[in-house]
Formats: structure tokens, C-alpha cells, sequence
């Protein structure tokens, strides 16, 4: 089977611990056999080609990011409703990922990112959704901002119930990040992956 042999598409709000997560797994493996890839880099990218603008500030966790935020989120809804592969097959792109046997998407944001990899790689792609209460978020330095935390790209996932996996973050049990942990490497193994 060519890759990927498994996808673990991550989903959640802002601050409630993907970042965490898919950090953690990642460097629980050998080289070369995950890539991370977050949707929101071909969106940055190709809206800083566009606009004209320093793509390098808006990965940051600046005020430059955040003064251009609004129309990036509305530019990548009509790019997206335009052509809904396009952000994803950027960053396949980017990334090489079809070197890797394991992707580790870690910012699925949309039914139509999520019915894309569901639709491409079927029993392959195992969706995760993160939770975290607000306190916690906000605990994690999270502010509602209103036109983000509001819009699709926060909370069009809100309502999908056909999670292979669901894992709150709320109480920051270790134990329980572990576990989820341990499922993704024995999933992976169970693909046929050496770790």
C-alpha cells in the first residue's frame, strides 16, 4: 500500500492542546515516519503571495498576524469554496508528505477538510477531536476574538459527532494524552509502520 498508511486528522478550538498533542506524538517516532501538517500554512502562504505581505510574521503569534487575520479567514473561505482541495493539496505538496507513512493533520478545521481525507483515504484516516473547557483555553492565554473564535474556521466542526476518537484536555491529565498516544502508535503498528 503507498502512502499515507494512516492519517490522524486533528480537530478543536484554539488553545484547547492539538499543538501539544501532535508535537508529542511526533517526537515519540523515528525520523521519517510522520510529517505534521497544518492546513493553516498554505493559507498564510499563498495569502502573503497574494497580498504581498511577510509570510514569516503571519506564523508568528503576532500583532501583525492579528491585524490581518479577518480577511485571511474570509480570502480562505472563498478560496476554499472555490476549490475545497486546494489548501490541503498545497501542503501535501509542501511537505512531501507522500514520503511519509504517517500524516499527522493538526488543524482540520472544516466538514469539507475532514469529508476530503475521509473521502480520499477512508479506513485510513482517523479523526480526533480535542477539548478543552474555556477556562482552560483561556488558562492557555486564549481571548475570544470575535470574526474568529465565531467564524466557520472555529466552529464548523462543532457539530460533527463521527469522531474516531474524542480526548478532553480540561484537566491536563497526563495520563489520559498517553492513552490517546499509545492507540495512535498501536494504530500505526496495526497498519504495518515500524515505529
Amino acid at each position: 500500500m503507498e502512502n499515507p498508511k494512516v492519517v490522524f486528522a486533528f480537530s478543536g478550538k484554539r488553545k484547547c492542546g492539538k499543538d501539544f498533542i501532535t508535537d508529542k506524538f511526533l517526537n515519540s517516532l523515528s525520523d521519517g515516519v510522520a510529517v505534521i501538517m497544518r492546513l493553516a500554512g498554505p493559507i498564510k502562504k499563498q495569502y502573503a503571495i497574494d497580498h504581498g505581505l511577510d509570510y514569516t510574521k503571519l506564523l508568528s503569534t503576532s500583532s501583525y498576524k492579528e491585524k490581518y487575520r479577518y480577511d485571511m479567514i474570509a480570502w480562505g473561505e472563498k478560496v476554499r469554496n472555490q476549490t475545497p482541495t486546494f489548501f490541503i493539496d498545497k501542503e501535501i505538496e509542501t511537505k512531501n508528505a507522500g514520503a511519509f507513512p504517517v500524516w499527522v493533520v493538526s488543524d482540520v478545521r472544516r466538514r469539507s477538510d475532514l469529508q476530503v481525507f475521509r473521502k480520499r483515504y477512508g479506513h485510513r484516516c482517523i479523526s480526533i477531536r480535542v477539548q478543552a473547557s474555556e477556562d482552560t483555553r483561556r488558562n492557555r492565554d486564549w481571548i475570544f476574538t470575535p470574526g474568529v473564535d465565531d467564524a466557520p474556521s472555529e466552529c464548523d466542526l462543532d457539530e460533527e459527532s463521527s469522531w474516531d476518537h474524542v480526548i478532553d484536555t480540561t484537566d491536563s491529565d497526563d495520563d489520559t494524552v498517553q492513552r490517546l498516544l499509545e492507540t495512535m502508535r498501536q494504530t500505526c503498528r496495526d497498519k504495518g509502520v515500524t515505529l
